[in-house]
């Protein structure tokens, strides 16, 4: 637990957009839109406190000549305490957020290595939208650590919406992943320490559609804006108010953008800003401007949505929202009164067109379908803009809280026309709201009560985590931040090498020997176990035998990868085999030959076929070519003169070794391995340390001179501790404190 009052650590994930601390492109892409803003700017307000020492936010590193060269930086330093680390999975082109599934894993394995270089553990892991969260609930699993997620947006909703738009279910899944969005959010939802929500609306119609909604706790912690950069509009009028030159130069863009737009200039505006979505509803709204005569003659249009080069260039979705944009626009002749520039500055631009607005007396709308936040909203409002804004989700909140607009259903367009005109009509009202919106947004909504009260609970979570999990974990230290201490690692086969089956060989004294040298050195050398055995199996025998908790289990022949006493499946290994395993195709080719003989489907497993089969001249051989001739990768072992097993072409104890090593930022050469038959050969051989028990079998006789390989007199764990000792495989690692 940590000390009460020490500052912490906090790693929080964004993985899918294009994240930066400056000048973020907020509405480039439906994957690029307010969750980029939140999460920089708690990021930044978190490092200003005095109780977090650290905040890394984790992003996706992308080098591709359509985005800017920010994305490619390993590294973005906002001040010595908070910095954007940017980890490269699944190519380094950027990618929508739909294609990103397959390399989460990914993902994780090379964060671990950077948490190991980096030699310092957070004390929370948080997860902001789905794919991050993945991946932050698995690094918490694997650290014992507090998990914390944001959703920000949830599939179901969103399957339900694309269905009553007419899309089909088929169509859904194969654009959105949507399949494996929902599967994931459960499974989040069911490990979540604490679920951070905007609104109440957001954990009763959205979490709550879950089937594992209940697992979580929940806090409401709406987000926050920056009040200096979002400052009143009147304060440009007083003689105090000094402009930066940026700002005077946003606001005369601006200005010029808007005018080039306009007939009549001066009028009141009505302002909407949003990316390009269908559920962000602006058909809607130039539709009740449209339609709407005394609307158009006493107010302007101008929409923001989203940045643009070329619409064809676009994704389906922006490219149909900005295309029925021009045509409405067309069909209700609105040249002259209706403005849509192709792009904007978040950073300079955005809170110069809120006093712009202002200053004409206009109005911010949302007349979205869905909204689960509206950030745009309390940017508006903090300016002096009156609101009207859709009924659902985050905009009930906002204008409940701050009473400064009209709420509307946004799918009647005559209702958002009559609250715009009540606004723009009644002065008295206008002048309320705009107050109302000043002063509320800075008593409800700024970063600094956000992060004060996303800290506190915070710290509450990890507290309460870390007094209920010491006896579930069953260790007091969590086998990531062990194998990040960790400096050598013992890895072998467990029958017939650590452990003798055959009586005659039984020797209790070395056995007795090797778990008490085990014992000693577990600070600093970890233990793991390379077994054709299934995982519960391996552990079942060597509790039997009194060996201790193995840190890593590399069972069923190198197809699968266990951590801790509880057995965490390693999914990036998992992930990484898979690539043109054919395992149907592979059983149905061998069938012909009948000196294979299938083993028990005890035996038989996702990535191994297990055959029983005789010696025989070339048998080998043809399997070979018969497999080769289909061009299927698979590696073939063949151990004991008795037992064939075809796994994946990456996949091997060997390889789960060089996995081992590379995941865990451990040389290979701070290895020692040992084994007693072929299915133990592969990972022998290499840079790692190897051991050939006393005992071995006839088949490794041909590796005896190779280099490394230390073939031992005596059998199993005497054989081990023989080769330990030939190695002097402790010298010079201090013991770790």
């Amino acid at each position: 637990m940590p000390e009460t009052g020490k500052p912490l650590y906090i790693q929080m994930f964004s993985i899918h957009g294009l994240v930066r601390f400056e000048n973020p492109e907020l509405g480039r892409d439906a994957d690029t839109g307010g969750q980029v803003l939140y999460v920089t700017e708690l990021a930044k307000h978190l490092s200003s406190r005095d109780d977090i020492r650290r905040v890394d936010l984790f992003t996706r590193l992308i080098d591709d000549p359509r985005v800017s060269d920010d994305y490619a930086r390993p590294v973005e330093q906002y001040n010595d305490k908070c910095r954007i680390v940017r980890i490269q999975c699944g190519g380094k082109k950027y990618i929508r957020k739909e294609l990103l599934w397959p390399y989460l894993d990914e993902y994780i394995d090379k964060t671990i290595k950077f948490i190991k270089k980096d030699k310092e553990c957070p004390e929370v892991f948080h997860g902001h939208y789905p794919d991050a969260g993945y991946v932050a609930m698995n690094l918490a699993e694997l650290y014992d650590l507090p998990f914390v997620f944001t959703g920000h947006s949830m599939g179901i909703p969103k399957k339900q919406k694309l269905l009553n738009d007419g899309m089909k279910e088929s169509d859904i899944v194969k654009k959105y992943r949507i399949d494996v969005r929902i599967d994931t959010e459960e499974e989040i939802l069911k490990n979540a320490d604490l679920v951070v929500t905007s609104t109440n609306q957001e954990i009763t119609e959205q979490y709550g559609i879950y089937t594992n909604s209940e697992f979580p706790e929940y806090k409401v912690i709406p987000p926050g804006i920056d009040v200096e950069r979002f400052h009143p509009y009147y304060h440009d009028r007083l003689p105090e108010a000094e402009k930066t030159e940026f700002a005077k130069y946003a606001q005369a863009n601006m200005l010029a953008q808007l005018e080039r737009f306009f007939m009549y200039p001066d009028k009141p505006l009505i302002l909407a800003l949003s990316r390009p979505d269908k559920r962000k509803n602006i058909s809607g709204l130039i539709q009740a401007y449209g339609e709407d005569r005394e609307l158009r003659t006493m107010a302007n249009l101008a929409i923001f949505a989203g940045i643009r080069r070329d619409i064809n260039e676009m994704e389906e979705n922006e490219k149909d929202v900005l295309t029925r944009m021009l045509l409405m626009m067309d069909r209700y002749d609105l040249y002259g009164k209706m403005a849509i520039p192709k792009k904007h500055d978040p950073e300079y631009e955005v809170p110069e067109l809120y006093r712009i607005t202002a200053e004409k007396r206009g109005v911010f709308v949302n007349p979205a379908l869905t909204e689960p936040f509206g950030l745009t909203l309390l940017e508006a409002a903090a300016t002096g803009l009156p609101l009207v804004a859709t009924n659902d989700g985050g905009p009930h909140d906002i204008i409940g809280t701050c009473e400064n607009g009209i709420l509307i259903d946004p799918n009647k367009t005559t209702e958002i026309a009559d609250a715009i005109k009540k606004i723009l009509i009644d002065e008295q009202l206008w002048e309320d709201y705009s107050k109302k919106g000043i002063m509320n947004v800075r008593r409800y909504y700024t970063w600094e009560s956000h992060a004060d009260t996303y800290t506190k609970e915070i710290r509450q979570i990890i507290e309460k985590t870390a007094t209920a999990r010491p006896a579930a974990a069953g260790t007091a230290n969590p086998v990531g931040k062990r194998l990040s201490k960790v400096q050598r690692f013992l890895i072998s086969d467990i029958d017939n090498t650590l452990i003798c089956d055959d009586d005659s060989r039984k020797d209790t004294g070395h056995k007795e020997e090797l778990i008490q040298w085990l014992r000693e050195n577990q600070q600093k050398v970890g233990f793991g176990v390379a077994t054709g055995r299934r995982s519960h199996s391996a552990i079942s025998v060597l509790e039997e035998h009194g060996f201790p908790r193995p840190d890593v289990v590399i069972s069923d022949v190198g197809t699968e990868i266990y951590y801790g006493s509880d057995l965490q499946y390693d999914k990036g290994w998992d992930a990484h085999i898979a690539s043109r395993w054919n395992r149907e195709k592979i059983m149905e080719l061998l069938a012909e030959f009948n000196f294979l003989e299938l083993q028990d489907e005890s035996a038989q497993q996702k990535y191994k076929l297990s055959y029983n089969m005789e010696p025989g001249k070339d048998r080998i051989a043809k399997i070979h070519n018969k497999l080769a001739k289909s061009r299927l990768r698979y590696t073939l072992i063949y151990s004991h003169e008795q037992y064939l097993d075809i796994i994946p072409y990456r996949a091997s104890k060997g390889k789960a070794i060089r996995y081992l090593s590379y995941k865990w930022e451990m040389p290979i050469t701070n290895f020692l391995v040992s084994g007693d038959s072929g299915n133990d050969e592969e990972m022998l051989r290499g840079e790692q340390y190897g051991v050939v028990v006393g005992n071995y079998s006839p088949e490794l006789e041909h590796l005896k001179g190779v280099s490394k390989i230390y073939f031992a007199g005596k059998p199993c764990a005497g054989g081990i501790l023989e080769g330990i000792r030939k190695y002097n495989f402790t010298k010079g690692v201090p013991d770790e404190s």
